[in-house]
């Protein structure tokens, strides 16, 4: 095998819902992508809509990434053939019973959304390799290095980065749509691709967990990526300006508040993910929160899990980011063994969600 071109990708994922009708639907996103291509998920389950906990995962945002989306694309086809004949999954060393496999597929929504940047896997695939951003010609003053924007950087928090953070912080994004990795858009949701997974958090409002699938660095993160988290200081907020010009400096005054209770099911969570894969092969990913990676803002696991902050109708989302491997685009035998890693954990984390 080998990596999926984009058209493989979406094939895959209509494919699956064809084969298995009876446990899982495909979902046509509401918006297209820059360049017009279709985008489909997979709601995985056996109860009907809405009526179980949902845990929403989301992969090839960042183009260059190849494997995310087979990851997901795996998982998917894992559990719909496992739940179908009635046994259990085995990766490497690790194993999931079949009353393991049928916990997951019956108590929870599971939306698989693997090709979030479909113009951007296609771009990285058959011209530049290391492509990042989405296909967007929109800002660029017609200049075709100034493509794009990183879809992982337009979620609405704290994306007016120039007026939240200290000018010190070294915050990983850009204002300048020249820049080549991190440039945010021009406002938050500016572009279909994350307003496709925002209309995929608000159609299932019972979603309760959110993991973006990315790499690489070998490790798990959890909120916060603006700061260094704290438990004591209620006041110490994404949405308290009285902070604007102080944020993103590690252990100094500020650091971001988050309730210790959720503090403890972050990072439980994140544990469960990595000992789920290092029973797989032995390989040891980090739990962390994202801050301790780098500074960032207007990401997609702190935008899910602010959006009760701010809303207190919204429901709470625990929200991750993987990070796989050591590199973007392995070669397809070590991609294999990682696909394996990451979806133990993957069923890992879901069985210790449901608990």
């Amino acid at each position: 095998m080998s990596y999926l071109n984009t058209a493989e990708v979406d094939s895959a994922v209509t494919n699956l819902s064809t084969a298995y009708p009876a446990l899982c639907q495909l979902l046509t996103l509401p918006e297209t992508s820059v360049e017009k291509t279709a985008c489909h998920a997979l709601r995985i389950g056996t109860a009907p809509t809405g009526t179980r906990d949902c845990a929403v995962l989301i992969g090839g945002v960042h183009a260059r990434e190849w494997g995310s989306c087979e990851i997901l694309v795996h998982l998917a086809a894992d559990l719909l053939e496992a739940y179908h004949v009635g046994t259990g999954l085995r990766y490497g060393a690790a194993s999931f019973g079949s009353a393991q496999v049928r916990a997951v597929v019956e108590g929870l929504d599971l939306v698989v959304f693997p090709l979030v940047n479909p113009d951007g896997r296609h771009y990285s695939q058959t011209v530049d390799p290391m492509w990042r951003k989405n296909r967007n010609p929109a800002y660029s003053g017609g200049r075709a290095a100034c493509v794009g924007v990183d879809i992982n950087r337009n979620y609405d928090f704290l994306f007016d980065f120039t007026t939240a953070f200290a000018p010190a912080s070294g915050v990983q994004v850009s204002a300048d749509p020249c820049d080549y990795q991190v440039f945010h858009g021009p406002s938050a949701f500016s572009e279909p691709e994350t307003r496709n997974v925002r209309a995929l958090l608000e159609s299932y409002p019972r979603t309760r967990w959110f993991v973006d699938v990315h790499s690489y660095s070998e490790d798990m993160l959890y909120v916060w990526g603006d700061d260094n988290n704290q438990s004591t200081d209620r006041t110490m907020t994404f949405l308290n300006p009285t902070f604007d010009g102080k944020r993103g400096i590690a252990h100094d005054a500020y650091g971001e508040f988050i309730a210790k209770d959720d503090f403890d099911t972050s990072t439980l969570l994140a544990q469960q993910f990595c000992q789920g894969l290092q029973s797989v092969r032995g390989t040891g990913y980090t739990p962390k929160a994202g801050y301790d990676l780098y500074p960032t803002s207007g990401t997609s696991d702190d935008y899910a899990f602010s959006r009760h902050l701010a809303d207190p109708e919204k429901g709470k989302i625990f929200g991750y980011t993987v990070e796989w491997g050591t590199e973007f685009q392995p070669p397809w035998a070590e991609m294999a063994k990682i696909i394996k890693d990451v979806d133990a954990g993957l069923v890992q984390f879901c069985l210790a969600a449901l608990k």
